[in-house]
C-alpha cells in the first residue's frame, strides 16, 4: 500500500492534503498553502477531562487538510469536499448562531481568534478530510486545528502553540455550541509522532510520553464499532451534571481532587447509588491514567493492557456509556489474545482500541469480525493507529 494511502486509511486514495490542494486549484486558482491536523484517539482517560483530571491521547495518521490563501477583504469562503459545497461569510455572520452546519466550525475559529484580539485575514479555503465523522476520533477538533493553524500562518499571528487549544475549544463551545473539553484540540495541536500526550486538564500542563507499540512488536488495533450514537447529547450532559453535583456535595472543586485512597469515604457521603458509580469511575480512571503513564515510562507497554480493560469495565458498569457493539468487540479482542481493549471516546457508540501483538493482529481482527457477524451487527471499520504528529504546514504559499 502506498504511503499516502496508509496515511488516509483508504487504499488508492490520495492524502487529504493532496485532495484539498487539488480542490483549491479547481475552485480558486493559486497561489495557496496547505495545512493539516490529525484526529485523535484517547489511549485512556475517559470523562476525566471535564473533571479536571488526566487524559492520555495520541494523534492519528487520519488527518483533515486545509488549502488556503489570504484575501484582502474580511470575507471567508470555504469549500468542503465532504459537503460538496462552498459557504461564504463575512464579519456580520461571525456572531454565534449565524453560520450553522459544518461551516460553523470554521466560522467559530475565525470568531474565537478575533475575540482574542487577533487580526484574522480574510481567506479562501478548501477542506478535505480522512477523519471519519461520528466515530469519536475528533473530526471537529481536526477541522478547527487545521483552520486555526492555516489562519495563524496566513495572518502572521503571534500565537504560541500552547495558546491555540483554548481557542479551538472556545470556537466549539461558544460558537458551535458543543460543550467539549480541551483534550481534543490539545491532542490535535500538540501531539508528537511516537508519543502519547499526557495532559493535566486542570493546569493544561503536557508531557510527551514515548509510545511506540511497533518498536515493542505490538499494534494498536482501532475500529469503528459502527454502532449508531444513542446519546443525542443528553446522556453526556447528565453524566457531567452528576459529576459536578457530586463534587459540590464532597466539597471539592472537581472530582480530580478525590484520590483512590479517599474514595470509600467519599462514596459513603453520597446518597445516590448512581452518583456513587459515576464518582467511582472518574476517580479510578484518573488513577488508571497515572498507572498507564508509569508503564509507558518504564517501557513495559504490555503491562498497560489490563488497565485498558479495567477502564472499559468501569465505563460499562459505573459510568454506563457503552453499547453492545463495543462490549462485543472488547470481549472478542481479549478472547483472541489482546493484552487489553477498551471503548474510547464519549461513549454510546464510537471506537474501540485493542493492544495486540503485531503478529497476532490479523487473528484478533478476524475474531472481532466473526463476533460481529454472529450478533448480526454491521461489520466494523478498521483504521491505522500509529502515534502521529500534530497540526503542521505541508505546503508553503507559492
Amino acid at each position: 500500500m502506498r504511503a499516502e494511502a496508509r496515511a488516509s486509511g483508504i487504499e488508492g486514495q490520495a492524502t487529504a492534503g493532496a485532495r484539498a490542494a487539488a480542490a483549491f486549484e479547481r475552485e480558486y486558482g493559486g497561489p495557496y498553502g496547505v495545512w493539516d491536523a490529525p484526529g485523535r484517539v484517547n489511549l485512556i482517560g475517559e470523562h476525566t477531562d471535564y473533571n479536571d483530571g488526566y487524559v492520555l491521547p495520541f494523534a492519528l495518521p487520519l488527518r483533515t487538510a486545509v488549502a488556503a490563501a489570504a484575501r484582502e477583504l474580511p470575507m471567508w469562503t470555504v469549500w468542503s469536499e465532504q459537503a460538496g459545497e462552498a459557504v461564504r461569510f463575512g464579519e456580520a455572520e461571525l456572531e454565534p448562531g449565524r453560520v450553522t452546519g459544518w461551516a460553523a466550525y470554521v466560522a467559530g475559529v475565525v470568531w474565537a481568534l478575533r475575540e482574542a484580539g487577533h487580526a484574522v485575514p480574510g481567506a479562501a479555503m478548501a477542506i478535505a478530510s480522512d477523519v471519519p465523522l461520528g466515530a469519536g476520533l475528533s473530526s471537529s477538533a481536526a477541522l478547527e486545528s487545521a483552520v486555526l493553524t492555516a489562519l495563524a500562518d496566513l495572518g502572521g499571528l503571534r500565537l504560541e502553540v500552547h495558546e491555540r487549544p483554548a481557542l479551538g475549544q472556545r470556537a466549539e463551545n461558544a460558537y458551535v455550541g458543543v460543550p467539549c473539553g480541551i483534550m481534543d484540540q490539545t491532542a490535535s495541536l500538540r501531539c508528537r509522532s511516537g508519543h502519547a500526550l499526557f495532559l493535566d486538564c486542570r493546569t493544561l500542563a503536557v508531557e510527551q510520553i514515548p509510545f511506540d507499540p511497533p518498536g515493542a512488536g505490538l499494534s494498536v488495533l482501532l475500529l469503528d464499532s459502527r454502532a449508531p450514537h444513542r446519546h443525542a447529547g443528553g446522556e453526556y450532559a447528565a453524566r457531567r451534571s452528576a459529576c459536578e453535583s457530586a463534587a459540590a456535595t464532597l466539597g471539592v472543586a472537581a472530582l480530580r481532587d478525590v484520590t483512590v485512597a479517599e474514595l470509600d469515604a467519599a462514596l459513603a457521603r453520597l446518597s445516590s447509588d448512581e452518583q456513587r458509580r459515576r464518582v467511582r469511575h472518574v476517580v479510578t480512571e484518573n488513577q488508571r491514567v497515572l498507572d498507564t503513564v508509569a508503564r509507558l515510562r518504564s517501557g513495559d507497554l504490555r503491562a498497560a493492557g489490563h488497565l485498558l480493560t479495567a477502564s472499559h469495565a468501569s465505563m460499562r458498569d459505573d459510568f454506563e456509556i457503552t453499547v453492545p457493539e463495543v462490549d462485543v468487540a472488547v470481549e472478542a479482542a481479549i478472547s483472541a489474545g489482546a493484552y487489553g481493549a477498551r471503548m474510547t471516546g464519549g461513549g454510546f457508540g464510537g471506537c474501540v482500541l485493542a493492544l495486540v501483538e503485531s503478529a497476532g493482529e490479523i487473528e484478533v481482527r478476524a475474531a472481532i469480525e466473526s463476533a460481529y457477524a454472529a450478533h448480526g451487527f454491521t461489520a466494523p471499520t478498521f483504521y491505522p493507529a500509529e502515534a502521529s504528529d500534530a497540526a503542521r504546514r505541508l505546503k508553503s504559499m507559492e
